[in-house]
């Protein structure tokens, strides 16, 4: 086979450079759902790289990153002078005062660009299969063109192109508005009623394609029109109540346990459309969205030591805000399951810390099987508790040889100045808002028990597309075809549902605007990766919040990074840098 060469094509973009047709994709097959022998191997071979890579697309320090800390949802400061600086790239995209360098930024489009480069050599090789008559390729075709739409989708919301390429050997043509919001339509559907309907969440099928082309239409508005006001048309919102209706009819099932969805072995939850599917074999099968906003003092796995969190984004205040003004009087983790679950379970008489200090309290403490310690899940804020290591690293274990957990301490203070680890509600750019505890915490995922350190090999799918966002994109597009009687009807089936711990179920709601729903997606789907998106669709992302007060239209989208800008120098005009940077 010969090589074919990119001579003239962007030699930074990653997707339109290192592919040859040769190619090697045998790379280790992600599960047992992409296994098999013969021809089928052929076809997962053809696949794994791709969703393989979509996992680093979706790494704490990539694309879920970016969108969290670009948002008034999350911000991650210089910790302490020591840690967590990174060349400045979070701090920036916080404020929205990114450059065209940005680490975040850049990082994203490299293995955004790279996923869909896989995808369109996958397709190929599976052609040739086509082609030779093997039956189980037409159906990975069509998912591979489904993965390409997705990924494009996600370019469009990044930077606002879509990068239409069909083969390996061919020069991307690069759309914008509307011509890329019909080409990712045409994408959809033209697999959307061939597309396997095998509900495997692993794997993009029918409802998930239904999913992004209700996504597509519901900010296609914002895609037409990225630095203007929205207008949102009946057409669209019609098309979106019409897929989503499509799901909601059928074999999902709204999880009655919140956390649960994102628990080990959620991967048969009913609840769950796609997701990055991990069965804790493989060392990429990460808990990074688990441990990158846990304390670093805690050991959320007991059994394991080395296991442990990063100290890194918080939750801004302005979005505990949010909970407190929907709850008033009445606090959120008892108001709404969504918001807190308490699995530390700490004895009634050792609550009360008044005169207990990390110099007074090696007495004060519970005893409880390694396997059986789990931390709080939700917004966790003030003291934690946890386990406790000895000078040499060792667990403290009772006589019993169960674990002892007490108040966690903070191993970067000592002597006068040693103190419990206390999540604070402030947390900012400030020498006191950026110290290692500062900041209420996200703990939406569990730390896997198939974990064997801070990231690796855990058995929790990271979600991509659940039921729940199903019904508040319903509720959207109803509530902007003026029914608001459908929209709060869906928010408070939503709410409802969440009946496993029944004082917790959030109360219906009574009325319902903008506004309202605005709220209700960000309680519903916080640390998922949507509020950005949201924030934008909704008219927020010009507002202020904590450390952030640009108010420029221009850095809705992100700069398109200048290594691929001037890789593409050499052809004039192909891709050109958004307005603003």
């Amino acid at each position: 086979m010969k090589n074919i060469k990119f001579n003239e094509i962007l030699p930074l973009v990653v997707f339109l450079l290192t592919f040859l047709s040769c190619t090697d994709l045998e790379e280790e097959i992600l599960d047992e759902s992409l296994t098999g022998t013969g021809e089928a191997e052929v076809v997962s071979g053809s696949l794994a790289p791709v969703y393989g890579n979509l996992r680093a697309v979706w790494y704490h320090t990539v694309n879920f990153g970016l969108q969290e800390v670009a948002s008034d949802e999350a911000i991650l400061p210089y910790r302490g002078g020591t840690d967590w600086y990174d060349g400045g790239k979070f701090i920036a995209v916080h404020q929205h005062l990114m450059t065209p360098s940005n680490g975040l930024v850049t990082d994203t489009w490299n293995n955004v660009t790279l996923t869909l480069s896989r995808a369109v050599v996958a397709i190929e090789r599976l052609n040739a299969e086509a082609e030779m008559g093997n039956a189980n390729a037409q159906k990975a075709i069509y998912e591979m063109v489904a993965m390409k739409a997705y990924l494009n989708l996600m370019a469009l919301d990044n930077w606002g192109v879509v990068f239409k390429k069909e083969s390996s050997d061919q020069i991307s043509e690069i759309l914008r508005g509307q011509k890329a919001i019909t080409y990712i339509e045409s994408e959809l559907l033209s697999v959307v009623d061939g597309i396997s309907e095998d509900n495997n969440p692993g794997r993009l099928n029918k409802n998930s394609v239904s999913a992004l082309l209700a996504r597509l239409y519901l900010n296609a508005a914002v895609y037409r029109d990225p630095y203007g006001s929205p207008a949102f048309q009946k057409e669209d919102m019609d098309k979106v109540i019409q897929y989503t209706n499509n799901i909601i009819s059928g074999p999902y099932s709204l999880s009655e346990e919140y956390f649960e969805l994102f628990n080990d072995d959620n991967h048969d939850n009913s609840e769950l459309i796609f997701a990055l599917d991990q069965r804790g074999v493989l060392q990429t099968d990460h808990s990074r969205w688990a441990y990158w906003s846990m304390s670093g003092d805690q050991v959320p796995r007991p059994e394991v030591p080395s296991s442990r969190g990063t100290d890194a984004v918080s939750a801004t205040p302005d979005f505990y805000q949010t909970w407190v003004d929907a709850y008033g009087e009445v606090d959120p983790a008892d108001a709404d399951s969504r918001f807190f679950q308490e699995n530390t379970v700490i004895p009634d008489d050792l609550k009360d810390l008044t005169g207990v200090n990390p110099t007074n309290d090696s007495e004060h403490y519970y005893c409880i099987e390694a396997e059986e310690f789990e931390v709080d899940r939700g917004v966790l804020r003030n003291i934690i508790w946890g386990p406790r290591k000895d000078e040499s690293g060792n667990i403290l274990a009772c006589d019993d040889g169960t674990v002892r957990i007490y108040p966690v301490i903070n191993r970067i203070t000592s002597g006068a100045d040693i103190r419990y680890v206390d999540h604070s509600l402030k947390v900012d750019f400030s020498a006191e808002g950026s110290l290692h505890n500062a900041g209420h915490r996200f703990s939406k995922y569990q730390f896997s028990h198939a974990a064997t350190n801070c990231c690796s090999y855990s058995d929790v799918d990271l979600v991509l597309i659940r039921l729940g966002e199903i019904y508040l994109m319903r509720a959207e597009a109803k509530l902007r075809n003026g029914d608001i009687d459908g929209a709060l009807a869906d928010v408070n089936a939503l709410r409802a549902s969440r009946t496993a711990r029944p004082e917790q179920t959030p109360d219906a709601l009574t009325s319902i605007d903008l506004d309202i729903l605005f709220r209700e997606t960000g309680f519903e789907l916080y640390w998922e990766g949507f509020r950005r998106n949201y924030q934008i669709r909704f008219g927020k992302y010009e507002d202020s919040w904590t450390e952030k007060t640009d108010t420029d239209v221009n850095h809705r989208l992100f700069p398109i990074p200048q290594s691929a800008v001037d890789g593409a120098s050499d052809i004039n005009g192909f891709l050109v840098q958004n307005p603003g940077y």
